[in-house]
């Protein structure tokens, strides 16, 4: 199976320990409204297909549940600021973006995620007047890990960096099965009763 060539380029910027969670088969989710160094100052879903790029600057231990805070400090043992390369390990592709923008239909979600009510109920409230995405993703691990050069243009408060890097297509596998997979998606249809 081959990466789609949309993909070859393009990853989305997620704090490394939710990036963990989605490899791990966690969680489906992320949530975005878009970085504030955004062009549009909201996010939009610019490709179906991205890789996962993990950053480290803007987690928040107390943003997760605490189940999950031990998870925070595990990402952060190889980081530091003046890191050369980034690892990227999966890609994703999207199965469904879902505009939310009350916090009823957000709490239906509480069970899904990592991230604490806090952390979710900011998100929602941030640019009132933007939906929040709930972007629902079938994550691959790729079979080798890819160390790509940390460039300047990559910092900062964004949701996507265009890569600059070459990546060479390898084998990857689905983070969980097609019928695990399956049900995780129930859940969240249930949950926002879509």
């Amino acid at each position: 199976m081959e990466i789609p060539n949309e993909v070859l380029n393009i990853a989305l910027k997620e704090w490394a320990v939710s990036v963990k969670a989605l490899v791990e088969g966690t969680q489906i989710i992320v949530m975005r409204k878009g970085g504030i160094i955004e062009e549009t100052r909201d996010f939009q879903l610019l490709s179906p297909n991205f890789y996962l790029m993990p950053a480290y600057e803007h987690q928040k231990k107390h943003l997760l549940k605490d189940a999950y805070q031990g998870e925070m400090d595990e990402t952060l043992e190889d980081w530091s600021l003046d890191m050369k390369t980034i690892k990227l390990d999966a890609y994703a592709s999207v199965v469904m973006d879902i505009e939310v923008t009350d916090q009823k239909t957000l709490d239906g979600l509480r069970d899904l995620h990592i991230w604490t009510d806090e952390f979710a109920e900011e998100r929602l409230r941030w640019k009132k007047t933007k939906p929040l995405h709930v972007l629902v993703l079938r994550v691959y691990r790729l079979e080798k890990p890819v160390e790509i050069a940390n460039l300047p243009a990559y910092n900062g408060c964004k949701s996507w960096v265009r890569l600059e890097d070459e990546i060479i297509q390898q084998a990857h596998i689905p983070v969980l099965s097609d019928e695990v997979f399956q049900a995780e998606v129930d859940k969240v249809k249930q949950a926002l009763r879509i």
